[in-house]
């Protein structure tokens, strides 16, 4: 049977499904009265949703409020243990891996460090990635005793490129040695998980975006770019918050003709003068002394405290401040491309790296960024940094696979009706 729109009845229920789960999920709790006018649905067919939702255990009552005159309401929201999520983030210092019920409350971590030194493509070997994220995802399974029927996927945020085509995901981290590495189907091959279970493989930056616009400093802005700093710098670009946003390979624009040589292999890429790792080398070489053996995260910690040293009665260190100041202008000319290409409403900065030094670090940046921008968007551009902490990115990748259940009205992929890429994303996004 289809309605006049085209869309079957059931296409429609679906709609009216994820439009409750939405407004439950974003702005609950809510009583049936108040779902009306926050859905657009009639009075019967909120009741008709609710009732299935209650009797799936998708929604539970949470109290109840006075009304005017009458009987109390009873207030609703999503039940918290109905679905859960897998987040992963392949990062650049190590691997985080953790579990999520359905309202984004962490169940359980498991973490597995990178090696600091030696080749990046051993530090990145495939299959002692994938090994760890084997033994991660069982790890967090067993620690929360949680249902695998209930698990309603694994997100993915990864560096590079990815792909998404026949063989399932497949990335092209140029930077870390990944030429065309078919990584979806190497999971589904080593993680003992049904083949129901789906995953959603894409790029960290564009996984911290979508975190950071559906629950951190993004909020409510219309369009922004949140950018990720560490090792190395990516972006990801969101020009409207009904829709995706975009991956930017930003790390890898061209700042210096002819300038250092990057990691990915040509010379003069910002990367190769902002991520941390570049920054800690330029200070080794101006004669910096990073502690021995260090991972990048101590050794970043310890040019900060070199430049800016607790006690009053020490003189900073004037080969790490100049190379901070350098690295700000940097980084604040990049900015300035991201404002006159994007001409964004924010730019939030996250990751490791751009946490640990954004108090002392952002306002330069920001004046950099304001002199080298064109004066017109500079001025409606603000810059600070993300507020969900060095695990954003774990938890973007946990949204996707959310973000799909509810596109689907919280039912599985078996008995859902097919949703037509990218609506399963942007059936979330309509909450602003």
């Amino acid at each position: 049977m289809h309605a006049r729109s085209g869309r079957t009845v059931r296409d429609l229920r679906r709609e009216n499904r994820t439009a409750v789960l939405r407004r439950l999920y974003f702005d609950g709790p809510k009583s049936r009265l108040a779902l009306g006018p926050a859905t657009g649905l009639s009075s019967g067919s909120v009741s008709n949703v609710v009732a299935e939702l209650l009797a799936e255990g998708l929604v539970e009552e949470a109290g109840s409020v006075d009304s005017a005159g009458g009987r109390p309401r009873t207030l609703l929201r999503v039940t918290p243990d109905s679905g859960f999520m897998i987040g992963v983030d392949i990062g650049e210092t190590r691997i985080r891996i953790e579990l999520f019920d359905l309202t984004l409350t962490e169940l359980a971590r498991a973490e597995r460090a990178l090696a600091s030194s030696g080749p990046r493509t051993e530090r990145y070997d495939v299959d002692l990635v994938v090994a760890h994220l084997r033994e991660g995802i069982a790890e967090v399974l067993r620690s929360a005793d949680v249902p695998v029927e209930r698990l309603l996927g694994i997100g993915v945020g990864v560096p590079g490129i990815v792909d998404h085509g026949e063989d399932g995901a497949v990335v092209h981290g140029q930077t870390i040695g990944w030429d065309t590495v078919p990584l979806e189907r190497l999971l589904r091959r080593a993680v003992d998980l049904p083949e129901t279970v789906p995953y959603w493989i894409d790029n960290g930056a564009k996984t911290l975006g979508q975190a950071e616009m559906w629950f951190g400093a993004g909020r409510g802005a219309r369009s922004a770019v949140v950018v990720l700093f560490g090792s190395g710098v990516g972006a990801c670009s969101v020009a409207d918050p009904m829709e995706p946003g975009r991956a930017l390979e930003w790390g890898h624009l061209t700042v210096r003709v002819r300038g250092r040589r990057c990691r990915c292999g040509s010379h003069g890429c910002l990367e190769a003068y902002a991520g941390a790792e570049a920054l800690l080398e330029r200070w080794r070489e101006a004669g910096g002394r990073p502690p021995a053996g260090a991972d990048e995260e101590t050794a970043l910690t310890a040019m900060l405290a070199a430049a800016h040293p607790e006690d009053p009665d020490t003189a900073p260190d004037a080969t790490a401040l100049a190379v901070l100041d350098e690295t700000a202008e940097y980084l604040g000319a990049g900015f300035a491309d991201l404002i006159n290409l994007f001409q964004p409403e924010r730019i939030l900065v996250g990751g490791w790296a751009g946490l640990q030094l954004g108090t002392r670090f952002l306002d330069t940046v920001t004046r950099y960024a304001g002199a080298y921008a064109l004066r017109y968007p500079a001025s409606r551009t603000s810059i600070g940094l993300g507020t969900l902490g060095p695990q954003a990115v774990t938890v973007g990748a946990a949204l996707l696979p959310l973000a799909d259940f509810f596109a689907r009205g919280g039912r599985s992929p078996e008995t859902a009706p097919t949703v037509p890429a990218p609506a399963w994303q942007a059936a979330l996004q309509d909450r602003v």
